[in-house]
């Protein structure tokens, strides 16, 4: 779970860095604002112990 976790957030980051290389103004500020939305649904979801379905139950 944890490498699922990692590697969401990294791939978060990646986009990020991207869109800040392509993007400029208005366009940038709401692509950033999406991402940071995302990025808070998820850490939401790794507080509450949401698991994706197959998911073993093993805790991490």
């Amino acid at each position: 779970m944890k490498n699922r976790i990692l590697s969401a957030l990294v791939a978060y980051g990646i986009l990020i860095a991207l869109a800040s290389y392509l993007l400029r103004g208005k366009v940038l500020a709401a692509v950033l604002i999406l991402f940071a939305g995302l990025i808070a649904k998820t850490l939401i979801a790794i507080k509450a112990g949401w698991r994706a379905p197959g998911d073993s139950q093993i805790p991490d």
